[in-house]
């Protein structure tokens, strides 16, 4: 039988020069660059600078961010980048951000918005540079995706209290920016809750909601699909988003009550159509059909239709006492007038991408709430949703030719993030070298060309 181990011995020595690790990280140094978040957050942060400081609030805030987009988890895994000052600059002692993460929660609704107004500048410049990729391209709405998410706390921090699913921590509520086909999403507001918050609350949803719009540029607010879960069916906020002069569109799961029963009931074979697979085509064993003429629905947002999908369970799966003649029944509504019910069904299905956000999210700092009050922690929230958006804003500029553009940010780290290199100095300048067998070397340098081609802002 043949040794699986090495059959060198390696020794070990730390005295290695012009080593660099993380080095793709420049990547996201960049992507800061040409969104101008260094610049734009030094203005908006000022407020909050000590006099005769060495190192700039908003410096520190990227620096974090850069941190959380590269695997951090803790206000202390900023060493990683400041081990490394040829790549990254001068990073903050550990004493430092936390005096700042502390001046920032005394003053929360003031820092929170400096925060918020600057994600949403670059995001301006994000999208504008990155053309049609960008969401809302060619007329069609920003569809944005909100639900809710536990966080675990596994020490004793302020709010964190036993949730619905019987664990101890919070409930915050996340809204995300599909990217739809060419790629994943971004985070537009993470909203901290304690851990008992109501997954309906209406008005958790209007203040996410809310959060969501104000980060979208200007002209793309009123062209806007809203997607929720069943949690969002509810009638304060499904009237929020109908009322006049907001111009938003709706797709929300609903709670199939005994009158919607009733109604599938009442509904003949020829009502149902099948139903779509992700490529559209029909999908055996799933059909929708519409309930709304069979419903009393005044109460209700005026032109709201209601939809229905029904399916055979998978072997094994628990049916549930609303699901009829075998078969497992779900409901949305939309305000859409026009399409057909299979299009909609797989419009309003596609929402599940929102969980594959949420699992990226917490793979960046959104896991481990890692500070005491909840202030700190709201604010450790921003800085994650701007780690998320690094990632996002990178592959949308810089990978959209490859298939890295699809990468969550557990791979994105693994074939590009984590790449080493030898950074040489020559001519004033320095040039970073990878090795030339790395496997995804032919991703990373087109990459890096593309960022320095693109202008910062002035």
């Amino acid at each position: 039988m043949n040794s699986t181990a090495p059959n060198r011995k390696i020794t070990v020595s730390a005295d290695g020069r012009g080593l660099v690790s993380h080095a793709g990280g420049l990547l996201l140094a960049q992507t800061l660059r040409i969104t101008g978040l260094n610049k734009d957050q030094s203005q908006q942060l000022a407020r909050w600078r000590p006099s005769r400081a060495a190192h700039d609030p908003a410096k520190i805030i990227t620096d974090l961010a850069l941190t959380l987009a590269l695997g951090g988890d803790c206000l202390a895994d900023i060493a990683l980048l400041r081990s490394q000052p040829e790549l990254f600059g001068p990073v903050a002692s550990d004493p430092t951000v936390s005096r700042l993460i502390d001046r920032l929660a005394a003053d929360e609704a003031r820092a929170l918005k400096a925060i918020r107004a600057v994600r949403a500048t670059a995001r301006r410049r994000a999208w504008h540079l990155a053309g049609a990729p960008a969401p809302g391209t060619d007329g069609q709405p920003v569809i944005v995706d909100l639900d809710a998410t536990i966080v675990i706390s596994r020490s004793d921090k302020q709010h964190a209290v036993p949730t619905w699913k019987k664990s101890y921590g919070f409930h915050p509520m996340t809204a995300f920016a599909d990217h739809t086909g060419d790629g994943g999403g971004e985070p537009l507001a993470l909203l901290l809750r304690p851990g008992n918050a109501g997954s309906n609350t209406a008005a958790d949803h209007i203040e996410t909601t809310r959060l969501a719009l104000a980060q979208l540029p200007k002209h793309q607010r009123h062209n806007v699909l809203i997607r929720t879960d069943s949690g969002g069916g509810t009638r304060e906020f499904l009237t929020w988003l109908t009322r006049p002069g907001r111009w938003l569109k709706y797709s929300t799961g609903f709670t199939i009550t005994d009158d919607i029963a009733a109604a599938v009931g009442k509904l003949p074979a020829t009502a149902w159509t099948p139903a779509y697979n992700a490529d559209r085509r029909p999908r055996p064993g799933a059909w929708v059909a519409e309930l709304t003429g069979l419903l009393e629905l005044s109460s209700w947002p005026t032109d709201m239709r209601v939809i229905a999908r029904k399916e055979r369970p998978h072997p094994g799966a628990q049916l549930r006492f609303t699901d009829l003649d075998g078969h497992r029944f779900t409901c949305f509504v939309t305000g859409t007038p026009g399409g057909q019910l299979a299009d909609l069904e797989l419009r309003h299905r596609r929402r599940a991408r929102a969980e594959d956000r949420i699992r990226a999210a917490k793979d960046t700092g959104l896991r481990n709430l890692p500070l005491h009050d909840f202030a700190q922690n709201q604010i450790w929230l921003e800085i994650v949703a701007l780690a998320c958006e690094l990632l996002a804003w990178m592959q949308l500029l810089a990978l959209h030719d490859t298939d890295a553009r699809h990468y969550e940010p557990k791979r994105l780290r693994l074939r590009l993030l984590a790449v080493a290199g030898r950074l040489v100095h020559g001519g004033r300048r320095l040039h970073l070298r990878i090795p030339t067998r790395w496997p995804w070397a032919h991703q990373i340098t087109p990459a890096l060309a593309r960022l320095h081609a693109l202008p910062a802002p002035t």
